[in-house]
This record gives C-alpha cells, structure tokens and sequence, in this order.
C-alpha cells in the first residue's frame, strides 16, 4: 500500500525485452533496497527485481502483459522521468490517502492553464472505465502516483485538479502538456462503497422502470 506522497522522482536508464516482462532500469536516490519490495512507479505498484549496492542508485522492475495493457508503459524510453514511491510502513504518517498501486485507467490532458499560484488542469477520463462516477469534489485521486483533491468536475468524464507549487516541484506533473496520457487510480473507499451498493441501487433502478 502507498500514500500518494512521491518521495523520488527517478529517470529510466534503459528498457528492454525479458522473459519477465519489459524491463525498465531506474535511476533513483534510494537506499536501503531489497529485491522483491514494492514500489510504485507513476502510481504502478511494480516488484524491485535488482537493484544496486547499498548506497543505492539504481533498481529494475518488470511489467508483464498486463500492466503494459492498462498503463502507458508501452510507450515508455529510456530518458523519461517518473514518479516514485515505496510501500509504507505499518506506523507510518498516512499523509496522503490509501493508495493501493492499481492503475485504473489512462486519462488525457485536455486543458492547463495557470490560475493565481495554482495550475489547473483538466483530464478527460476514459468513459469505459467507470471512473467518473467515483469522482467527487475535494475527493482523493491519484495521478502518475500522486495523491491530489479533485478540484471540480466541468463535465462529463472530466476532473479538474489544481497543482500548488510544491507538487510542481516535486513530481513529474509540471511537465505535463496537453495531450499528455496520465494514469489515474480512485479512490479505494469509492470502489468499495460502489460495490456495496450495487445490487441496491439495480433493484431501484428495475422497481423504477417497472413503475
């Protein structure tokens, strides 16, 4: 499980084809390493498979054919900067919100622009992906492993967030640009309560039209 709080932004060295997957070594200011830990990467929860001596520098980790189907992974070179984040630890500040590493989707920037001392932006959400419906404003989000509030919502499958300048800083999200594919996990508190109801909200629904 993760926070949503970055605490690295790392760089891909390098990315190859491996009998576990397509192989990404990271460079990263992390120490302390041990293989088989988990970290999220631009919000991914993915396996250390090696990693570098103990004052750390670097770390690989694979994504079979499945991540690579519900994430921009795919698409990723050597060169590109992303977001990091180790497993917490049981006792640690949850500063940001439950997150647990499972992409749900893939969204688009469609609108940046800046406000006062805040960014703006708006992500189209991919309209099969149920997402829109788990969005709620001042709700949490996560975004490239982000922990964020969800700003507004200005239509239909759409979330508005606003980035403060720490976030700017620390995190790959002031680079994004329109067009810009991003993953986005919900809330898990949402997912659970959409679950839950669901056989109720059904029966409303049939009741409803037989009305």
């Amino acid at each position: 499980m993760f926070t949503g709080l970055v605490d690295a932004v790392g760089r891909i060295e390098s990315v190859a084809e491996s009998a576990a997957g397509r192989e990404f070594r990271i460079a990263a200011a992390y120490v302390g390493l041990t293989d088989g830990e988990s970290i999220a990467v631009n919000g991914a929860c993915l396996t250390v498979r090696e990693h570098g001596a103990e004052d750390g520098g670097w770390f690989t980790v694979a994504a079979v054919e499945t991540t690579l189907g519900r994430t921009t992974m795919g698409s990723w070179r050597a060169g590109r900067r992303v977001n990091l984040e180790r497993a917490m630890r049981l006792g640690d500040r949850l500063g940001g919100h439950m997150v647990l590493g499972h992409v749900d989707g893939v969204a688009q920037v469609v609108a940046r622009r800046l406000q006062g001392d805040a960014l703006l932006v708006d992500l189209g959400l991919p309209p099969d992906a149920g997402l829109a419906e788990l969005m709620v404003p001042h709700g949490s989000l996560t975004v490239d492993g982000v922990s964020l509030t969800v700003n507004a919502l200005p239509a239909a499958d759409m979330v508005q967030l606003s980035l403060i300048e720490y976030t700017l800083r620390h995190t790959t999200l002031g680079a994004l640009e329109v067009g810009d594919a991003v993953h986005v996990e919900a809330d898990i508190i949402g997912k659970y309560v959409r679950r839950l109801v669901a056989p109720w909200a059904d029966r409303l629904a049939a009741a409803g039209r037989a009305v």
